[in-house]
């Protein structure tokens, strides 16, 4: 599933809205018609859990469109049609410009005496102004995976400070076997969160300024160039750092990559992996961390039936404990998104799992803010990539991304 962490399989709209052709928004039965759109899944099942729930809700009649290819640019152009979906899921909740556009409805009433009972990052992600703009369905991480033979036969402790990591992924390194894998290019993609968490920043302050303007982050982004030159890290492995394989092939001893992956891996390695968060930069400086992050149901202000959506919505997500449940356990690895349901997942109850479980609550952050756009993720990618691959100055780069930043901040405000 990945919660949009993976960003794998993103999907299309496809032309079946589940609405009836009259367009009134009722089926023939006199009950109201509800198209509720997911992305494609890569779990064996999944679609047909989604439509199995859909079948089963005894207030209206829900077609569910279940659509491969690029998911999240078309269902944003779609909220801005009359043929969009009632119920939509979005990666990490809606954007800022759909809460600011008036596309998406208010579902902070649905959740009513159960809020406390939702991971609390992910709550936070997709609220706005007090508001909550979608309910969590499953809660996904990434985190560090090693081999404990090999760090035991290398003599190396599970690090807890950055260049604990990069001193243990030299030692690690043979003729085969190389030390660390953050992806293929070099952790641009998954390493801009927890470089900046590791030193004691994020993306935005508390106050929504630009976050990461300090000697902590030059310093953290400093690390990340010095990993990539170090030789220690695989590069050009057949699989991207979502897919355990190059983990599971031995090609690396340790991997940044996510909980999705942990059925493979206790096949592979039933007793001879550990998990870790990306640790902090030194003794004194930042903290560990993980990136969570989730898919939102959330409904679409342009529904002819806003209210039976938000009813089915809070029947799926907040009522139906049971297929919650399933839908987090029964088709993959991944974290119900309400604590009293994570207790109840028996997967999750012991080894790695358990310590993954962990690690959300104590040092989980939401995958990116609701106030980073798509433009400031551009920008910061964009320095990344400059600064890991070509050795770049991390301050100038900084700069020119707050200038971004702050532009983006400003246009949000006005």
């Amino acid at each position: 599933m990945g919660g949009g962490l993976a960003a794998m399989a993103v999907a299309g709209c496809g032309s079946n809205n589940g609405r009836s052709d009259s367009g009134s928004g009722s089926s023939p039965g006199g009950k109201p018609a509800l198209s509720q759109w997911y992305h494609q899944y890569g779990e064996a099942g999944t679609q047909q859990a989604v439509e199995r729930y859909a079948k089963e809700y005894p207030d209206a009649t829900v077609t569910v469109q279940w659509s491969p290819g690029d998911y999240d640019k078309k269902a944003a152009a779609a909220l801005l049609t009359d043929s969009g979906p009632d119920v939509f899921e979005y990666g990490n909740g809606p954007s800022i410009d759909m809460i600011k556009g008036g596309q998406v409805v208010d579902l902070t009433d649905l959740l009513g005496d159960t809020r406390a009972d939702f991971t609390p990052s992910l709550i936070s992600r997709f609220t706005y102004q007090g508001k909550l703009y979608a309910i969590p369905q499953v809660t996904d991480m990434q985190l560090l995976v090693y081999r404990k033979s090999l760090l035991s036969a290398a003599g190396v402790q599970p690090p807890t400070t950055v260049d604990e990591l990069l001193a243990a992924a030299e030692k690690l390194t043979t003729d085969k076997v190389k030390g660390l894998f953050v992806g293929n290019d070099g952790g641009v993609g998954i390493l801009g969160g927890p470089a900046l968490w590791s030193a004691g920043l994020d993306y935005l302050t508390a106050d929504n300024t630009f976050g990461f303007d300090d000697p902590a982050a030059v310093e953290s982004l400093r690390k990340l160039r010095e990993l990539f030159t170090s030789k220690s890290l695989l590069l050009g492995a057949p699989t991207d750092w979502s897919d355990p394989s190059a983990f599971t092939q031995g090609l690396t001893a340790m991997q940044f990559t996510g909980l999705w992956t942990f059925p493979q891996l206790q096949k592979a390695f039933p007793d001879d992996f550990g998990v870790l968060p990306w640790p902090k930069l030194n003794s004194t400086t930042g903290a560990p961390s993980v990136p969570v992050g989730a898919y939102g149901s959330a409904v679409s202000t342009k529904s002819k039936n806003v209210d039976a959506a938000k009813k089915f919505v809070q029947w799926l997500w907040v009522d139906q404990t049971d297929k919650q449940l399933d839908w987090a356990q029964s088709y993959g690895f991944h974290i119900p998104a309400r604590k009293s349901l994570a207790a109840k997942a028996e997967k999750l109850k012991s080894g790695p799992a358990a310590d993954a479980v962990r690690f959300v609550n104590e040092n989980g952050h939401a995958q990116t803010p609701l106030l980073w756009t798509p433009k400031a993720g551009t920008a910061y990618s964009d320095a990344l990539n400059r600064i890991i691959k070509n050795g770049s100055d991390p301050a100038t780069e900084i700069k020119a991304v707050k200038a971004v930043v702050d532009a983006e901040l400003k246009r949000i405000a006005g």
